[in-house]
């Protein structure tokens, strides 16, 4: 077995605590970050030698780059960077607080953006490496009730993709994770809900209080086997640009990107419309 160096930020609950713990057991060095270290503790405690926990709000975007540069000068060589942390927000569009949606893009948009981007120079340095976002298939599918979880998702989505490109030729791959619904913090613990008005209840955008009450059926996706397979693709060469985890999630994708094509497919007369004449 390659012991790797990981990087990964969130690692105190959800898929980066899985991820954690799994690459510790299998003899990996992690550097995680945490707001709060207690979380962690019995991993560091049990693995003084392999496993370094750093505190870390990814919104402060000086810290984040500080945090990436020292931690490429003390161990030389990481070999993959993993961009977790995250959260869930809720509610209507309507009902969020300026403060929520400006929170949210600064954590799981421009947070993961600042991350990746203070980590490229010291992966080019290095002649290559592997970054992996974890999105969610709610990076390509869309439901009422989580329009700035799903802007800070399609919005990152398409910063990966790009830098993809950029990146290549550098030896480096990158990997958008699109997980289904997980038995995780994130859906029964960390996530944010929003001052419900009562002019939505009824609604589709007040749907999700279902899907948040453990009562109505727990999520079929298990973390530790979707943590897993996202340790594995780090042996895919090329690097998987989407890997989508749950059945539920790939058939809804499927099912969505489906719908999408016939109605591209329906705007060809239209499209064409716009352009100049031939020879024109």
């Amino acid at each position: 077995m390659t012991h790797r160096t990981w990087l990964i930020t969130g690692v105190s609950s959800g898929f980066g605590r899985q991820l954690t713990q799994q690459l510790l057991e299998r003899g990996d060095r992690v550097v995680g970050t945490v707001r709060d270290t207690a979380k962690v503790a019995d991993l560091a405690q049990r693995y003084p030698e392999t496993f370094t926990v750093e505190v870390l709000d990814v919104t402060d975007m000086s810290a984040t780059r500080a945090l990436v540069d020292r931690s490429f000068a003390r161990l030389g060589r990481i070999d993959v960077v993993i961009s977790n942390a995250g959260y869930g927000l809720f509610g209507a569009a309507e009902e969020l607080t300026d403060a929520q949606v400006e929170h949210i893009l600064a954590t799981n948009l421009t947070g993961s953006i600042q991350l990746i981007r203070a980590s490229l120079p010291h992966l080019r340095a290095q002649g290559g490496g592997r970054v992996i976002q974890i999105s969610s298939y709610g990076g390509q599918v869309a439901f009422a009730g989580n329009s700035l979880y799903h802007a800070t998702k399609w919005g990152i989505e398409g910063f990966v993709e790009s830098v993809a490109q950029e990146v290549a030729g550098f030896g480096i791959g990158m990997t958008i994770v699109e997980p289904g619904g997980a038995r995780t913090e994130f859906r029964y613990g960390s996530a944010q809900v929003a001052t419900l008005m009562p002019e939505y209840d009824a609604t589709p955008a007040h749907a999700f209080l279902k899907m948040l009450d453990p009562a109505n059926g727990l999520a079929p996706g298990d973390p530790a086997r979707m943590a897993a397979r996202i340790i594995e693709s780090v042996d895919v060469e090329p690097a998987p640009l989407r890997m989508v985890l749950g059945s539920q999630a790939l058939e809804g994708t499927i099912t969505t990107l489906r719908k999408r094509l016939v109605a591209f497919e329906a705007q060809q007369t239209l499209a064409a419309s716009t352009d100049f004449p031939p020879g024109a």
